[in-house]
């Protein structure tokens, strides 16, 4: 059958002329040379908006549409969308993604009409890789620059340039070569949730992220447990906070679940080198969850799925002892 391209907006749609006017998927597609030769693409439109305005629902609807038409026989499915988000939407779609089927997100960090538009290689690569046997079983994955990278450890590097998206903590899975798919390292086990989620408790559901900062007290997180389901800490480091926020995190871990990663951009969070008050050790016996390696804007998507699928504590920290 080929593949199904699902069209969600961002930069690889900025027309470029009309103020708001998006391109259609049709349109994103003519413009990729010998996209045709290639294999058959089959274009749906859906979401046309930035892809900071994208929700968890659309993306799990998106995911819907994809499993149908590898249901109908799709060889894989490519979804482009806006970066802002994409490792986030990514990571989501990773998730939930029941098939051994490709789906590959992709986009562009020009607009199509300026120099060196990167919208058109992209798709061409993402298209090559959503096809390819050696992506077989790789759940969701990143495809740009002629890049491969798990959505399990891709991050934004950088706000404008092309080679922006990089896996800090694990490297890319491989590259496209001269029209070749080279996977060079195996992808990391995966299993999946279940997609269908009830949509009202996952609107919600809402998941905070605090960012801790020098001098921090943690004075806007009082009360936060009566408008939120869990919270996220992003702490200096290998997970350490100020000593006087730790007891106000203990506090909170008593009540919802709360989920310590690190602020750094990559690498993991620690278990037990480090002992005094602020500390992952400290932390970690005052009830806070261990994120392992995932980032913090990664670990609110998953605790966000967890809790609205309604797991308790102890299936949460399971989760992410599995997937951190």
């Amino acid at each position: 059958m080929g593949v199904v391209l699902v069209a969600l907006g961002g930069t690889i749609s900025v027309s470029g002329g009309v103020r708001g006017e998006r391109l259609t998927g049709a349109e994103i597609t003519a413009a990729v040379p010998g996209l045709e030769e290639l294999a058959p693409v089959d274009v749906l439109d859906a979401h046309a908006v930035p892809s900071g305005s994208l929700t968890f629902g659309q993306i799990l609807d998106t995911v819907a549409v994809a499993s149908r038409a590898v249901a109908e026989g799709a060889d894989g499915v490519v979804v482009t969308q806006g970066t802002d988000t994409l490792e986030e939407t990514a990571f989501l779609v990773d998730l939930v993604w029941p098939h051994e089927e490709p789906i590959v997100l992709t986009g562009a960090m020009r607009q199509p009409a300026m120099a060196g538009a990167d919208g058109p290689a992209n798709v061409l690569a993402a298209v090559r890789v959503a096809t390819a046997r050696e992506a077989r079983g790789a759940g969701a994955l990143v495809v740009l620059n002629d890049e491969v990278h798990a959505a399990r450890w891709v991050r934004k590097t950088h706000s404008t340039s092309p080679a922006t998206f990089a896996s800090p903590n694990a490297g890319l899975l491989g590259h496209v070569v001269e029209g070749r798919v080279r996977m060079l390292l195996t992808p990391p086990p995966r299993e999946p949730l279940p997609a269908g989620l009830d949509r009202a408790r996952l609107e919600a559901t809402r998941v905070a992220l605090h960012v801790v900062t020098l001098d921090d007290d943690g004075a806007r997180l009082d009360g936060l447990e009566t408008t939120y389901a869990g919270l996220v800490v992003a702490g200096f480091g290998v997970g350490h906070v100020p000593g006087v926020l730790a007891p106000r995190l203990g506090a909170l871990a008593e009540r919802i679940p709360v989920v310590l990663t690190s602020r750094t951009g990559a690498g993991s969070v620690l278990r037990h080198t480090y002992h005094a008050p602020g500390s992952e050790s400290d932390l970690l016996q005052r009830g806070l969850i261990d994120a392992g390696f995932l980032d913090p804007y990664k670990a609110r998507v998953l605790l966000r799925v967890l809790l609205a699928a309604g797991n308790g504590p102890r299936a949460v920290a399971d989760a992410f002892a599995l997937r951190g």
